[in-house]
């Protein structure tokens, strides 16, 4: 089968959605499937444009059997809301354009954000006499709007309104999880046509912690035997990471205890200056790690944060809770307690969730798990469980490739023509994506990684 994938964020970037849209891609060519990306040149989380790419417009690339296409986008000094809109929009028409000229797929898997590749997709799929899926890992006109990155008037209905044609245009709509397939059946979409293509444990992650990992870290970053508590991955907006730095200025007459904040993003540069500002000296900041280096941190933390503003809810689901989870961590969540976030980690017993933006939860949270040492630990080995069996790569992907076959009108890798569910490949039940007896093809992962998408 043909596949064709449009995303803005793709491999070398190795953190957030790109790290899914390279597996996806790679598992579907690992399977002997035809498959083309489009996508833009590297920028992500560090909003700045790989010094390869700078001064180009389009580029041609193959990795692990896809082939890249990359176009031009607009990569802004300062990330704001208008800057973001022109950003998003320069990719949409560059991304276009170099589709146009591919040869016809059988299938089309849209990624979103941006949701203006909707149209994109929508164009494509008149003009090609094809299906496509809409893949929505990031609610984004919610998270603008509850975020008041964009204020409520013409522009966010406009925004709804490319939304609704997304929706309704599309052979499948996917989301990573239950609230939010929810969320999207409440816009009025068939609760059939909506499925859950989830993110899945780098594989690496259960191995932690690696030999000697742990004090290796410690040693290289002087942290010696203090309490370690880690943020690491997306440093934006829908973070609502100053509550990390007020925690820290409650805590700082307990030395024991040192914040980490590992990773890029937006609003790193704003809370660098903020914690020096406050003259918190058991604050870090770390830039986002090699790979080996970030699986010793893992090894050496002794709980991992996830943070989210309280309106964010249910229009993402983070990625470092994956991280976490695999790697055998004690979880604390400072999200808003009905969140799918604050589900998972009651539903797993990895960890505890605490009111969103309140320091004063967060600091006595940190202080109860660091003196109950045996219910840190019964908290981390429920975490990895429960990771092993909701987030398995093995099988969320092989999944996936069926939702896309069956979408696709059964053409399997080759080009023939084969009912989408065979015995000898088990059974799909899309709305679910459960599979069973799909043999999985080994895939490459990003070199580096800090977890967690626009989240």
């Amino acid at each position: 089968m043909r596949i064709l994938m449009l995303g803005i964020n793709y491999w070398p970037e190795d953190t957030g959605i790109a790290v899914f849209n390279t597996g996806r891609c790679e598992f579907l060519a690992a399977q002997g499937h035809d498959v083309t990306m489009c996508t833009g040149f590297p920028y992500y989380p560090v909003w700045r444009l790989a010094s390869a790419y700078r001064g180009r417009v389009f580029a041609r690339e193959a990795r692990h059997g896809v082939e890249i296409l990359r176009s031009y986008v607009y990569v802004p000094q300062r990330v704001t809301s208008v800057a973001r809109v022109l950003h998003e929009a320069s990719f949409i028409a560059s991304a276009t354009l170099r589709a146009i000229g591919t040869e016809r797929p059988d299938v089309l898997l849209t990624v979103s954000p941006p949701l203006g590749l909707a149209a994109t997709a929508g164009l494509l799929s008149r003009a090609w006499g094809i299906p496509y899926v809409f893949h929505v890992p990031d609610l984004q006109p919610d998270a603008a709007l509850d975020l008041g990155m964009l204020p409520a008037g013409r522009f966010t209905q406009l925004l709804y309104g490319v939304e609704r044609l997304a929706y309704r245009n599309a052979a499948l709509v996917s989301t990573l999880t239950e609230a939010m397939q929810e969320r999207i059946v409440a816009k009025g979409i068939a609760r059939e046509k909506v499925v859950r293509f989830p993110d899945w444990a780098d594989p690496a992650f259960f191995d932690v912690p690696r030999p000697g990992g742990a004090a290796r870290f410690r040693e290289t970053y002087g942290i010696g035997d203090r309490f370690l508590v880690v943020h690491a991955g997306n440093m934006g907006v829908k973070q609502g990471l100053d509550v990390v730095l007020d925690a820290a200025h409650l805590s700082r007459d307990r030395p024991e205890i040192l914040y980490l904040l590992v990773g890029d993003g937006a609003m790193r540069r704003p809370l660098e200056l903020r914690a020096r500002r406050m003259g918190l000296t058991n604050v870090q900041f770390l830039p986002l790690q090699p790979r080996d280096v970030f699986l010793d941190m893992l090894a050496a933390t002794d709980v991992g944060l996830v943070t989210q503003q309280d309106v964010v809810a249910d229009v993402v689901f983070p990625s470092k809770v994956l991280t976490w989870f695999a790697a055998g961590r004690c979880v604390l969540a400072a999200v808003r307690a009905t969140s799918e976030v604050a589900r998972v980690v009651r539903a797993a017993g990895a960890g505890g969730v605490v009111q969103p933006g309140s320091p004063r939860a967060l600091v006595d949270a940190i202080v109860a798990v660091r003196a109950d040492g045996a219910t840190r630990r019964t908290m981390a080995k429920n975490a990895r469980a429960y990771a092993r069996e909701h987030w398995s790569r093995e099988r969320i992907l092989p999944a996936m490739a069926e939702a896309l076959i069956r979408v696709g009108g059964g053409k399997r890798a080759g080009g023939g023509d084969q009912p989408a569910v065979s015995g000898a490949t088990g059974r799909v039940a899309v709305g679910a994506l459960t599979a069973t007896r799909t043999p999985m093809a080994t895939t490459s992962t990003a070199t580096t990684t800090a977890s967690a998408p626009n989240t």
